[in-house]
This record gives C-alpha cells, sequence and structure tokens, in this order.
C-alpha cells in the first residue's frame, strides 16, 4: 500500500492586526507616541496663541476657554508652550539616541572583534561608566554656553559606553560561531564578514537600546533645565517651563502640571514601547504566533 504525501500548506503571514492583538504591550505604546509626537509636530497649527508672545495682564490666569493649560508668570499661553517644548525635547530624545547608537555600534564592534582594540577601548568606556551621567552632562554643560546641541552632545557621551558594551557582548559571542571561522578561513574580509554576519545579530538589541536612550535623554533634559544649565531660557523645554513654574506652584500649580504630565506620558510610551519591542525581538521570551 503506498501512502501520498502532500506538502504542507503555506504559513499565512501574520496580519498587522493580529500581532497587534498579539502585542499589545508595543502597540499600545506606539500609539501613544505617535499621538504625542502628532501632537508636538502640529503644534504650530493647532495652537492658538504665540509661545513667545507676553501679555503681563493675564499672567498666572487659570485654564481656561482662551488659555487651556493657564498663562504662566509673563502671560505667555501654556497650551503653546508646552507642545512647542515638545518639539524641543523629542529632537533631543531623537538626536541623542540616534548618535550614541551609531558611535558606540562602531566602537563596540571595534572593541569585540579585536582583542587589542578591546583592552584599550573598554577601560576608557568604564572610565566614562565610573562617572554619573547626570554629573558629567552637568561638568560638560558648565563648560560650554548653554544651547541644543551643546544639550545634545552633553546627554550623548554618557550613554555611548552602555551601547558600547551590549554590543561588544553581542560581537563577542558572535565571533566564536562556527561559520564566522568558516568565513574567516576562506578569506572573507572584516568589512564584509562585519555588513553580513555581526551587525546583523545586533540590530535586535540595539533597537531597544535605542528606545531606552531616547527616553532617558528626555529625562536628562528635563533636568538639566530644571537645574538651569540645559536649553537656554528661552527656548521652550518641558524642563525649562517646570522650572519657571516652581517658583509660582503654590499660586498656579498648573504651570508645572501640565509640562510634567507630557514629560510622563512621553517617557512612558518609550519604555512600554522598549519592553514590548524586547519581548518581540527575543526568541526565548516571544510567543508562537
Amino acid at each position: 500500500m503506498s501512502a501520498t504525501l502532500t506538502a504542507a500548506p503555506p504559513r499565512k503571514p501574520v496580519g498587522l492586526l493580529r500581532r497587534m492583538r498579539r502585542y499589545p504591550l508595543p502597540s499600545f505604546g506606539a500609539l501613544m507616541l505617535i499621538a504625542l509626537v502628532a501632537t508636538a509636530l502640529a503644534a504650530p497649527w493647532i495652537t492658538t496663541h504665540d509661545p513667545f508672545e507676553m501679555n503681563v495682564v493675564d499672567r498666572l490666569q487659570p485654564p481656561n476657554e482662551e488659555y487651556w493649560f493657564g498663562t504662566d508668570a509673563y502671560g505667555r499661553d501654556l497650551f503653546s508652550r508646552t507642545l512647542h517644548g515638545g518639539r524641543v525635547s523629542l529632537a533631543i530624545g531623537i538626536a541623542v539616541a540616534v548618535a550614541s547608537t551609531l558611535i558606540g555600534l562602531l566602537i563596540g564592534v571595534v572593541a569585540g572583534y579585536f582583542r587589542l582594540a578591546d583592552a584599550i577601548l573598554m577601560r576608557v568606556m568604564d572610565g566614562l561608566m565610573a562617572i554619573p551621567g547626570i554629573l558629567l552632562a552637568i561638568a560638560l554643560m558648565s563648560l560650554t554656553r548653554a544651547s541644543v546641541g551643546v544639550v545634545i552632545v552633553a546627554i550623548t557621551i554618557p550613554e555611548i559606553p552602555r551601547v558600547v558594551r551590549l554590543v561588544r557582548a553581542v560581537v563577542l559571542t558572535v565571533r566564536e560561531q562556527v561559520y564566522i571561522e568558516a568565513a574567516t578561513a576562506i578569506g572573507t574580509r572584516f568589512p564584509r564578514l562585519m555588513l553580513k554576519h555581526i551587525l546583523p545579530n545586533t540590530l535586535a538589541p540595539l533597537t531597544v537600546q535605542a528606545t531606552y536612550i531616547a527616553a532617558s535623554a528626555v529625562l536628562v533634559e528635563s533636568y538639566l533645565s530644571f537645574l538651569g544649565v540645559g536649553t537656554p531660557p528661552e527656548v521652550p523645554s518641558w524642563g525649562n517651563i517646570i522650572a519657571e513654574g516652581r517658583l509660582y506652584v503654590q499660586i498656579a500649580f498648573w504651570n508645572i502640571l501640565f509640562p510634567s504630565v507630557f514629560l510622563a506620558l512621553m517617557v512612558l510610551s518609550i519604555n512600554i514601547l522598549g519592553d514590548g519591542l524586547r519581548d518581540m525581538l527575543d526568541p526565548r521570551l516571544a510567543r508562537r504566533l
């Protein structure tokens, strides 16, 4: 008796809605983040007042029909300043995440693949990590004139060692794999080896790490601005708005309430997205669809 073998039906691609139901955590974080980013980008069109316009007559007004979030001590509209401040904080977070990831990736690949470079580069990274990031950022800011670019550099430098250690750990693991030894034995050069075999293995952990760096950068920028060593006072950011409003918190609490809520939601959405991406990209944590 002969048996007839039939091919298994091809697996249908997982639709976007099904993936969102399977992984609700990153979907929720992504939707919240998209809403906040869209609000910040659309600030010039959805706000009704100039964020820099002062009106002393209307200073410290509570939220009302004209001023949805109230006004600050100079009579400026807090709704406009909060939304425009989100543009600055978001730009700093993205810039720090991209810069620290790219620089850390380059250093981490070199340190993980070349043993001599590893001994030198990792000692430098250990020295940077020995200094608290916020203190290093304050020290760098105190040596230069306050600007958005300087803030990005000051926050990026303390984040680089964390990316370097992550990439180095991945490269050390991949370097010992049999297919890497085989590729090296047949004469594959380092640039091709890195692009084809090493870098693809770092994408998943780097993506997750970049989300945490972006959230941390938004917070650190707020810390620096609150302490008076961050973005210039004339540039509206959540940290600057909160720092100016803390002097009037007992009589005008809305000066720090609304920017603090937006700051918390931004950091929360990025962290939720990062946790969800970790579960999706890690095969040990991800469940089969």
